[in-house]
C-alpha cells in the first residue's frame, strides 16, 4: 500500500509532537509544509472537526479567547497509529506515466501542431524555474534549499525527457498521425 501526503495526517503528526491549537497548528503547518501555498484556517478547523470525529484527536482544554473559544487538541493513541502507518510506507513514486507534458506532445502530434516549438517553450520555462530554485539555494534556509533541490532535480529529469522526445519527434509523429 502506497500513501501520500495529506493535510489530515500532517496535523496529526504535528498533534503528535506537541499537543496545539488550530492557530499554531496552522502556523507550523505554512511554515514547515505549506512554502508558498498556506493553509486556509477554514480547511484547519474543518480537518480538525473531522479528525475529533474520527476519534484521531481529542479536544484536552478549552480556554476563552479574545475571539472564540481556543481549543487544545491532542492525538489519541488511533491518530498516532495512524501516523506511524503513514511514516513508515513509501511514497508512490513519480512521476506518473501519463504526465501533462506527455499528453500535450502526444496531442500536438496528433493534430500535426507544431510539438517542437511546445517543447522549446516548455524548456524555457523549466530553465526558469531552475533558475528561481538555485537562488532560492543561495539563502541560509536549509529547508528552502532541501525543496529546491527536489524541485531541480524533477526539472533535470522533465528537460532529459523534452531532449529526448525532440529527438524522436519525426519518428513519434508518424506512428501516432492518422
Amino acid at each position: 500500500m502506497v500513501i501520500r501526503m495529506s493535510v489530515p495526517l500532517t496535523l496529526l503528526g504535528l498533534l503528535e509532537r506537541e499537543p496545539s491549537h488550530g492557530y499554531d497548528l496552522k502556523r507550523d503547518y505554512d511554515t514547515f509544509f505549506g512554502r508558498g501555498r498556506p493553509l486556509p484556517f477554514g480547511q484547519v478547523y474543518s480537518t480538525l472537526g473531522r479528525l475529533a470525529r474520527d476519534g484521531k484527536v481529542v479536544i484536552s482544554e478549552v480556554a476563552a479567547g479574545e475571539g472564540p473559544d481556543r481549543k487544545r487538541y491532542v492525538i489519541t493513541e488511533l491518530g498516532a497509529t495512524e501516523v506511524d502507518q503513514w511514516l513508515t510506507l513509501p511514497v508512490e513514486p513519480e512521476p506518473h506515466l501519463q504526465t501533462v507534458l506527455f499528453s500535450k506532445v502526444m496531442l500536438s502530434l496528433m493534430l500535426n501542431r507544431p510539438a517542437e516549438e511546445y517543447l522549446d517553450t516548455q524548456r524555457a520555462a523549466h530553465l526558469q524555474r531552475m533558475r528561481e530554485l538555485h537562488e532560492i539555494k543561495k539563502g541560509d534556509d536549509l529547508i528552502e534549499a532541501m525543496l529546491a533541490d527536489h524541485g531541480l532535480f524533477h526539472l533535470e529529469a522533465d528537460l532529459r525527457w523534452i531532449e529526448l522526445t525532440t529527438a524522436r519527434l519525426d519518428h513519434l509523429a508518424g506512428l501516432v498521425r492518422r
